[in-house]
């Protein structure tokens, strides 16, 4: 059983993406998949069946501070005292501050750390006290412990000795389509836009990149930002009344299914500019339709392993820039496309993650 994540499928957000493609390959291998969901994320026209996996809606407080911590406790003491799973496995440093209390309830924990979430700029102080509590826990207290990156790999280290498995994330090759609705409903030509895609929360830096395309003026392309906050702010505002100042900034709300297929084929580049990340599934999500990328250069995106002139120095503007217009004047041929798409599946493959994850499952059963 998992817990930590909202929702899946079509639920924003890097967790509940690597939710989403890992539990039906599990349920694939043969292992009951259930998953405790934050019922005001999950779409109710699923039903509790999706690909072999059984959903469990709880409720959670429309909270930023508190909304994931709630729903953990709910989660594990539904887990405690109704289902009681073979294994309870908690995603993200944020609900493992529960591990304790899973382990007192008697179930076998497996723990994935995604990432430094008190990295993040949103947190305040105290908020980043109980995620980096809820780190320590999480790693101390389960049974089993996945790390995403070398960098996490290295966090886990220094808090316990104890073995935890690197397991990142991975891609899926998608068939490419050819159809063109979502780019041609936002004005967008095919091959002239720079698609981002991700949460509009600070830590992704949008203003970075809204400014590097003003500075880049590139006055054949178009910029797409792709994606929504689930508690709007400040932040938020400030990306929407900065994306107006400049022309052909187009922010198109989140976006799932068909219409994001669509608008990571038919983009000209992808970029990433974010000051913090566990393993970045969008970055690989774009490499896997075979679009040039260009990224910050913090330690999560080197992981991927990219030549240099896809890097720039977290937050320069100007250096960002230059890449924006480099990038621009490099038409992606079929053969660049190909070669990128296969450079990707063959170093992140989530079928063999998922036998890796399984494996990990079993050792935990016979501790």
């Amino acid at each position: 059983m998992m817990l930590g994540l909202r929702g899946f499928p079509g639920v924003q957000g890097g967790i509940e993406t690597h939710a989403e493609h890992l539990c039906p390959l599990l349920a694939e291998l043969g292992c009951k998949v259930d998953v405790i969901v934050r019922s005001r994320y999950q779409h109710s026209e699923l039903g509790s069946t999706w690909k072999k996996v059984n959903f469990h809606p709880l409720w959670c407080p429309k909270s930023k501070g508190v909304e994931a911590i709630v729903h953990t406790l709910l989660g594990v003491l539904y887990a405690g005292f109704v289902n009681r799973p073979d294994i309870l496995h908690i995603h993200a440093i944020g609900p493992a501050i529960m591990t304790p209390l899973a382990r007192l309830l008697g179930l076998k924990v497996v723990f994935t750390h995604h990432g430094p979430d008190y990295d993040r700029q949103k947190w305040g102080n105290f908020a980043k006290y109980v995620l980096k509590l809820g780190e320590r826990l999480g790693i101390r207290w389960s049974n089993g412990r996945i790390v995403l990156s070398e960098v996490i790999c290295s966090i886990a280290g220094d808090i316990h000795s104890n073995e935890t498995e690197l397991i990142p994330n991975g891609v899926i090759l998608p068939e490419l389509p050819t159809s063109v609705g979502a780019p041609r409903s936002f004005g967008l030509t095919s091959g002239k836009y720079i698609l981002m895609v991700g949460r509009l929360v600070p830590e992704k830096r949008h203003l970075d990149l809204i400014r590097a395309f003003r500075e880049a003026n590139l006055p054949q392309w178009h910029l797409a930002l792709v994606g929504s906050s689930d508690h709007p702010d400040d932040y938020t505002r400030n990306v929407f009344r900065e994306a107006t100042t400049v022309p052909r900034v187009v922010c198109t709300g989140f976006q799932s299914g068909l219409a994001l297929r669509e608008l990571y084929a038919h983009a000209g580049v992808f970029v990433l500019p974010s000051s913090h990340e566990g393993l970045p599934i969008a970055l690989l999500e774009a490499l896997s339709y075979g679009l040039p990328v260009i990224a910050s250069a913090i330690p999560a995106n080197l992981e991927v392993g990219l030549p240099p002139e896809h890097y720039f120095p977290l937050g320069n503007i100007s250096s960002l820039a230059e890449r924006l217009v480099a990038f621009s004047g490099r038409p992606i041929s079929d053969g660049d496309r190909s070669a990128r798409r296969q450079w990707v599946a063959e170093r992140f493959n989530w079928t063999f993650n998922a036998e890796r994850t399984l494996a990990l499952y079993k050792r935990v059963l016979r501790m």
